[in-house]
């Protein structure tokens, strides 16, 4: 299930899933999001995984899209990697969580709001900055974050594109933790992981099932609207030059 950008490790119940692509701050291309995909697909599917954890490699979670990547080979529809990947957050049936090592932006940031229980390292920075970009939410934030926090601060970060610090996330209720530092973070999400993979499989997911049903028809039909106006955005011109602005001041 692993791959060189994309670590999986197996014990207890638990999957840990590592994003690992240290040199970018573990940015995400095409191949790192079918890995991703793959491993969620497969851990759905055997039954000796109770839990499944994502985290990330060295200081970072992730920073989001791989830009030069993305730009390469845009998203097209339904079928492309980014939302074959959200796709699968979105169906994913057993309890996912998430021990957020570093600093999250864009997707590495909606990714979150799929999970069930996350934890994030004291000092740790968030940010959506869509917008900036010439684009437009997606992966539910339009839906999710709003409901998790409210329409003003939900505002704020994806209007404005604000960073915000994983304990002010804490203090909304957007995550469950904080971890002293990248291994307590690790800890504490593990540490529930396996508090779950003990307990009863069908109950653990009905459960889940249960406390998204109200949701889950919306986030499906959110989640398609997001994506169509995601790649009109994406072959607008504000938007290439934005992004094309941001490729130049990263290899600067």
């Amino acid at each position: 299930m692993s791959t060189p950008e994309i670590l999986t490790e197996r014990e207890e119940g638990v999957l840990r899933v590592r994003i690992h692509r240290l040199d970018k701050k573990n940015a995400l291309t095409l191949a790192m999001y079918a890995a991703l995909t793959a491993a969620l697909t497969e851990a759905a599917e055997d039954a000796a995984v109770r839990a499944v954890v994502l985290t990330g490699g060295g200081d970072s979670f992730s920073s989001g899209n791989d830009i030069a990547d993305f730009l390469a080979a845009p998203p097209a529809g339904e079928d492309s990697p980014v939302f074959r990947f959200l796709t699968a957050l979105r169906q994913f049936e057993k309890p996912l969580l998430a021990a957020v090592n570093g600093p999250a932006v864009g997707i590495g940031v909606t990714m979150l709001l799929h999970c069930d229980l996350i934890y994030a390292r004291s000092g740790a920075t968030l940010a959506m900055p869509f917008v900036n970009l010439g684009l437009c939410p997606e992966g539910g934030s339009s839906l999710l974050l709003p409901r998790l926090i409210g329409y003003p601060r939900a505002a704020e970060l994806l209007l404005l594109g604000e960073p915000f610090s994983a304990e002010q996330a804490l203090e909304w209720g957007l995550i469950n933790g904080i971890g002293a530092d990248a291994d307590a973070t690790l800890e504490l999400a593990l540490g529930r992981a396996r508090r779950l993979a003990r307990q009863p499989a069908a109950a653990v997911r009905l459960a889940k099932m249960l406390l998204k049903r109200n949701e889950a028809e919306a986030l499906r039909d959110t989640m398609a609207l997001e994506g169509r106006h995601f790649i009109e955005l994406l072959n607008a011109p504000e938007a290439a030059a934005a992004l094309r602005a941001f490729v130049e001041r990263r290899r600067g």
